[in-house]
């Protein structure tokens, strides 16, 4: 079985998720998404991306 959702659907999910299940100050919230947006313009945005494209292969069992 093939599930495709888009990255932003699943990246929301697991965010309003954890919001509500943590409860992170707002400031760590802001402070790891403008990280996380700031480290895909460096030269370490190639191993995340084939990270996790690694990773969806594996999810989908697509490595047949």
């Amino acid at each position: 079985m093939k599930v495709e959702l888009p990255l932003i659907v699943v990246v929301a999910i697991i965010g309003y998720f954890g919001i509500k299940l943590t409860r992170p100050p707002t400031w760590m919230v802001v402070v790891l998404l403008l990280g996380g947006f700031l480290l895909a313009g460096t030269y370490l945005a190639p191993a995340i991306e084939s990270g996790t494209k690694a990773g969806v292969d594996v999810v989908n069992d697509t490595s047949k």
